[in-house]
């Protein structure tokens, strides 16, 4: 299956509250990071991939089915990990993975093998038999992935799964991910830490106030890169000179940052410079991260 969630005009309104604006959305197979502020609508859009929320407008495919018309043929191949705290504090690691396992339909027995093999995968081998009321933040975080993953679902949703989590404890989470995507496991995760994305996705959605800013395979973001150049002299012939040799550039006072999309863009900068007479006092070369597509620092 090339496309595991196929969004069209999708619109969701909290009366006069917009959440979602319209969003023309495929998503691939692979780990997919929905990234955006707090408040931009990525959990509103889990919800509807789930069907707990009907959209306003457009339709919404997930595996295959329409997650309005639908929503339990969704629910049976998914597995969902909330953000909020939501585990029993008086149950057992193994016993609460193992009744979750139960209500996807595993038998008992089966449930109580998965749980325990879940939870090893986790990193909670040892404490599974402790009460959820005594872990920490970390530990309840990989318990609620563990219910998420142990009836083997084909898609799995994790709404900020580093949420709280101190920097050894996330750096462990996304590790997780990057394991299940390992695994042919297919996964939207959401954020609003656009590094996390970066490090642990294939393909991301970036959602803006509920509009769609982009979306696209995670490596895009580094085939652009920018040169930086300081110029020492009139910057406005440096530029009339890129501008007739085709290069694309925008500038700031003395430094100009110019597009690299090819190996030769330093030969241009040099035969520009030595054409308008200017001097080079600094040239650095950078690749442009998830952060500056959001924050509207790609225009180059």
């Amino acid at each position: 299956m090339d496309a595991i969630v196929t969004l069209s005009g999708l619109t969701h309104d909290y009366g006069n509250h917009i959440a979602l604006d319209g969003l023309d959305v495929v998503v691939p197979a692979g780990v997919t990071g929905l990234v955006g502020a707090n408040g931009a609508g990525k959990t509103t859009m889990l919800r509807i991939l789930l069907g707990l929320l009907h959209p306003s407008a457009g339709s919404v495919s997930v595996l295959g089915h329409d997650a309005i018309a639908d929503p339990l043929s969704v629910r049976a191949q998914v597995g969902y990990m909330p953000e909020g705290a939501s585990l029993p504090k008086d149950q057992t690691a193994a016993d609460f993975v193992a009744y979750t396992a139960q209500l996807a339909g595993l038998p008992a027995g089966d449930a109580r093998r998965r749980a325990s093999e879940t939870l090893f995968l986790v990193g909670l081998e040892e404490e599974r038999f402790r009460f959820l009321g005594d872990f920490s933040t970390g530990m309840a975080q990989r318990v609620k992935l563990a219910q998420a993953i142990v009836h083997g679902p084909k898609l799995i949703l994790l709404d900020e799964p580093a949420s709280g989590l101190d920097p050894d404890g996330r750096v462990q989470m996304l590790e997780l991910i990057r394991r299940l995507g390992s695994f042919g496991i297919n996964v939207i995760v959401s954020s609003h830490v656009l590094s996390d994305i970066e490090s642990t996705c294939d393909f991301v959605v970036m959602l803006d106030a509920g509009r769609l800013v982009r979306s696209g395979p995670v490596a895009g973001a580094h085939r652009t890169s920018t040169v930086s150049v300081e110029i020492l002299g009139p910057v406005d012939r440096f530029t009339t000179a890129l501008t007739t040799a085709g290069v694309e550039w925008v500038g700031d006072h003395q430094t100009v940052s110019v597009r690299a999309d090819t190996d030769d863009i330093f030969d241009a900068i040099r035969d520009a410079a030595a054409s308008s007479r200017v001097g080079i006092m600094r040239l650095e070369r950078r690749a442009l991260t998830l952060e500056d597509e959001f924050l509207g620092r790609a225009d180059v």
